[in-house]
């Protein structure tokens, strides 16, 4: 009796139209979505540069795409180019806190700490009034975000705040030592800075005025310029 093997076809399972697979990475995480109901965040840019032969395109490339990944909306953009980080009175920087306090938007992003500010207690004084004010603060390569729903971030603030002042302060403590240095050894190439001292026998020149000889004479006999030979008394 022979056997007969049955082949059983498995069900294919149907999608539903507009159904398809999604690459979960390429998905915004779960804080960026919005809600139909909640209002767009406008945000302004800042940026700065320490000289004015550098540029901030990098640090304004990188907000703007920040900003619209999220769907936010660009309010402004403030760009300080040759201003110390250590200075508070950054023209677009003053223009900026008092757009702030106008509420001309909702949140405010930079590139990196140290480009608002090097001081702990401007950081401070500043995040804290944005923050009075209901004005979020957004440093966007160091994951900070002042948001009320994000507490660690404002622990971070500070502590980054923190290292931006130790590195300056470190930063200013080399260039100091530097100075010393240079002023207690003399240039790199050895030789002292400033116009090397001349050794002669002045009580000889002296002697050689008193005779009646020229300067043009006596600048001959000795190889010293006149001018040195003149301040001889």
């Amino acid at each position: 009796m022979s056997e007969s093997k049955a082949t059983v076809t498995p069900k294919r399972r149907k999608l539903s139209k507009g159904n398809h697979q999604t690459n979960s990475s390429l998905l915004p995480a779960p804080s960026e979505h919005r809600g139909k109901n909640e209002p767009c965040v406008r945000v302004a840019i800042y940026a700065r540069v320490s000289t004015t032969d550098q540029q901030c395109e990098m640090q304004l490339r990188d907000l703007r795409q920040y900003a619209a990944a999220r769907g936010w909306t660009l309010a402004g953009e403030y760009v300080d180019t040759g201003w110390s980080g250590k200075n508070a009175e950054r023209p677009e920087l003053r223009r900026c806190i008092a757009d702030a306090k106008a509420r001309k938007f909702d949140a405010i992003a930079v590139w990196k700490l140290d480009r608002w500010g090097r001081t702990v207690q401007q950081l401070v004084n500043d995040i804290l009034d944005f923050d009075s004010a209901g004005i979020r603060f957004i440093a966007i390569t160091q994951g900070i975000d002042t948001d009320s729903s994000n507490p660690i971030s404002r622990l971070l603030l500070h502590i980054m705040a923190a290292f931006a002042e130790f590195e300056r302060a470190v930063i200013n403590e080399r260039v100091v030592a530097g100075i010393r240095n240079a002023q207690a050894k003399g240039t790199r190439s050895g030789k002292p800075i400033g116009r090397p001292k001349r050794i002669f026998n002045r009580g000889q020149v002296l002697e050689m005025r008193q005779t009646g000889l020229s300067l043009a004479q006596i600048s001959k006999a000795t190889g010293l310029p006149k001018t040195t030979i003149r301040r001889v008394r």
